[in-house]
């Protein structure tokens, strides 16, 4: 990758990390009456081979022309368990389409017009405050499918939990199967993530805040 892409790169994730550790700290009695959130299927697009630039940033691929196609996104949350508590050592995973609506894997239609300067699959460890955060883009629907983002976390000597974060607003939400499945209309909420101007952060981009709790 050019050095002027790396320089940027690494400004861009400190800002966003100076950001995070303003927007994400517990707000007081928040921990009250958490709602775990749902699990929901793997699908069947989960990498079967990983990217050689695994990392948190799934717009700038190492080594590719240009960046990701698409409206840049940065999400971020915290892993907690239901008494509001941070979950040391958990382990997040994302992956989505590209802009294009295609996957990244070998099973997925029209799976070799893969958008390359997408990642398209990301992980990263928390912090001491069980917070994640990714640059990615603005997950968009394909065919059966509202737009989202799927999600695993991996807690060493508790397992892998699976869920996936859905956008406010979207007009398929409605008619999602996966989504609509979900019947305790708190547990539905807890998934779908309202998305707004992030110009302060990168112009032209959005951000929000998924936070996962697991029933620990």
């Amino acid at each position: 990758m050019p050095e002027r892409h790396a320089i940027d790169r690494r400004a861009l994730m400190a800002s966003l990390s100076a950001l995070g550790a303003t927007v994400l700290l517990p707000k007081p009695g928040a921990a009250a009456g958490l709602v775990p959130t749902p699990g929901q299927t793997e699908g069947p697009f989960y990498p079967t081979s990983f990217p050689a630039d695994v990392d948190n940033d799934l717009v700038l691929v190492r080594g590719a022309a240009t960046r990701a196609l698409g409206t840049v996104a940065h999400i971020h949350g915290r892993i907690l368990d239901r008494a509001g508590r941070p979950v040391p050592g958990a382990i997040v995973e994302i992956w989505q389409c590209d802009a294009q609506g295609r996957y990244r894997h070998p099973r997925a239609p029209d799976h070799e017009r893969f958008d390359g300067g997408f990642q398209g699959y990301g992980r990263m460890s928390v912090d001491s405050g069980g917070v994640y955060r990714f640059r990615t883009i603005k997950p968009v629907p394909y065919p059966g499918r509202t737009p989202h983002i799927h999600y695993a976390v991996i807690v060493p000597g508790a397992g892998r939990f699976v869920t996936q974060m859905y956008v406010e607003g979207e007009p398929l939400n409605e008619r999602d199967g996966l989504l609509n499945g979900i019947r305790d209309p708190r547990a539905r909420r807890s998934v779908i993530v309202p998305l707004a101007a992030a110009n302060d952060v990168e112009a032209g981009a959005v951000q929000g805040t998924f936070d996962i709790v697991l029933d620990l």
